[in-house]
């Protein structure tokens, strides 16, 4: 098994980056070069209040600004596409795993596809949302222990996780003969992260406690056994992100100037293959 100090061990630094939704703070952000990895540092001992904010809308429901409302249009947009990606895969019974299921809306637009569903979510109010929605979230993993699924899902997750190389195995072992992993993560060698630097605000720190590359994805699940088969771009991503890097940058949304990176990264990606967010899709034979 992947031990956590490797991860964090002969790290320099590389970026120092504020807390822009909470408390102001500053952090480290070091890089492990055996494994393209970047790092956050230190990590709080109270992380869950870090998440205690109107402003971290994945645990919500707002529409009340317009980054608000243009989140819920693209997160419509994006589910559909979500769903359609679970579809082209053959499974056994369509029994769908979502980790970090915020307000459960992709297990109910799965529901809806006739998929089997189950999540886990770590913020109550996130949990009362989906379930007047009638999609009923778990804490944690520790609840199916011992179960079997068809897909795994971690839309925007890994990157909050606290114990990597012990979640990286949980995964494993909660997937069927053959199923398949479904992550995706920011990417900090896309052209909109290297534009914004320390203001990149997929850097989002400390919720942020990991940095991925694609080398990076590929090495840490392959030392579980999970095989890297696929990869898929989140083109969206690049316009949301650089949207309120913008902010960050300079204090105010500039809507032309956002749109413009985000164009230039998802351009340049074309080539490269680094987009701001990437889908990656593992196996597990």
């Amino acid at each position: 098994m992947l031990k956590e100090s490797r991860l964090k061990k002969n790290v320099k630094p590389f970026l120092n980056c504020k807390d822009h939704t909470v408390s102001g703070e500053r952090y480290e952000v070091m890089k492990n070069q055996e494994f393209d990895l970047l790092v956050t540092s230190p990590v709080p001992s109270n992380l869950e209040k870090y998440y205690q904010s109107e402003a971290y809308i994945s645990h919500t429901d707002a529409k009340k600004s317009l980054f608000d409302k243009v989140y819920q249009i693209v997160k419509r947009h994006t589910l559909k596409k979500k769903v359609m990606l679970l579809d082209s895969f053959l499974t056994e019974e369509k029994t769908v795993l979502d980790i970090g299921a915020g307000t459960g809306d992709f297990l109910q637009a799965c529901k809806k596809n006739h998929w089997k569903v189950a999540g886990v979510e770590p913020s109550l109010k996130a949990r009362e949302i989906a379930k007047s929605k009638t999609i009923l979230l778990e804490k944690d993993l520790s609840f199916f222990k011992g179960q079997k699924f068809d897909i795994i899902t971690l839309w925007h997750v890994l990157e909050h996780v606290e114990n990597l190389e012990a979640y990286t195995q949980s995964l494993k072992d909660l997937l069927k003969e053959n199923g398949t992993l479904l992550i995706a993560v920011p990417n900090y060698k896309s052209f909109d992260a290297i534009y914004y630097g320390a203001f990149w605000a997929a850097f989002d720190v400390p919720r942020h406690l990991w940095h991925f590359s694609q080398t990076s994805i590929q090495k840490i699940f392959a030392l579980v056994s999970l095989s890297l088969i696929g990869e898929i771009p989140m083109k969206f991503d690049a316009y949301y992100v650089s949207l309120l890097s913008e902010k960050y940058k300079n204090g105010k949304m500039n809507i032309l100037k956002s749109f413009w990176i985000g164009f230039q990264s998802n351009r340049k990606a074309k080539k490269s293959s680094e987009y701001s967010s990437l889908i990656y899709v593992l196996k597990n034979n």
